[in-house]
């Protein structure tokens, strides 16, 4: 296979990742047999995945971790650990999908951990795209200030999803405080759906941010004050975003 085509089904596989991460995290709108299906789904997609970035495990162990590295391989291993736990935890409770594994594990254990897991999985994935993210878009031209502005942009969007974040209660899932999810199941599909995209970007824009900065740590250049200013002026805005829905 070409080294283009290589990417771009790198970049589908992607694509095809965060939509069923979302149709997964849906689960009021896809009800339990679709959920099942889709995860089963999803199982796939992460193993083409994986055997398509086969050689970021070959690369573990050579060379030197700075600080981002050191980051990414830690976000990467804790993905990988909680996506497995969802997925073993999820089969022990399918109903439809793989019936034969109910039971796998205690069905109390499993649905508690699945949520928190799930949970941790969605989170985590939107760190590791944010990671990335600036290496994706190294290749794009801006126009002076205009990446200022996106940044900017991007903060007031990742307020909001860490205000729906916090509105629906998702922290009391990831540290086991509740063995249940509190579903709206009258709240529109559409809402459902925007909801976790936001929701994921604003872990996409937390990712991104510690990319850039764990990069102008490393910059000597004159521009580095300009850039870290620009970098705060974006956390800024999505902690006033944040703060203002709060209050609101």
């Amino acid at each position: 296979m070409q080294a283009k085509e290589k990417m771009i089904l790198r970049r589908t596989v992607d694509a095809a990742l965060i939509l069923l991460l979302l149709l997964l995290m849906a689960y009021q709108v896809t009800g339990q047999k679709l959920h099942e299906w889709l995860g089963i789904g999803m199982t796939a997609t992460l193993i083409l995945h994986h055997i398509l970035n086969i050689r970021w495990y070959a690369s573990l162990f050579r060379g030197k971790y700075n600080l981002y590295r050191a980051v990414t391989a830690a976000v990467n291993t804790l993905l990988l650990l909680a996506i497995l736990l969802t997925a073993v935890c999820g089969m022990a409770m399918s109903m439809h999908a793989v019936p034969f594994l109910y039971r796998l594990l205690p069905v109390a254990f499993a649905r508690q951990f699945h949520l928190a897991m799930s949970y941790w999985s969605f989170l985590l994935m939107g760190v590791h795209l944010g990671l990335h993210l600036p290496a994706m878009t190294a290749g794009i031209r801006w126009r002076a200030g205009a990446m200022t502005v996106l940044r900017i942009a991007f903060g007031l969007i990742a307020g909001w999803g860490f205000f729906l974040f916090l509105k629906n209660g998702i922290p009391d899932y990831i540290f086991f405080r509740t063995p249940f999810a509190f579903l709206d199941f009258q709240k529109p599909g559409i809402l459902v759906f925007l909801e976790y995209l936001l929701m994921l970007l604003s872990f996409a824009f937390l990712g991104s941010t510690l990319a850039r900065l764990f990069s102008l740590l490393r910059d000597k250049s004159g521009e580095r004050k300009g850039k870290l200013i620009a970098l705060g002026a974006a956390f800024a805005a999505a902690v006033l975003a944040a703060a203002l829905l709060l209050l609101l």
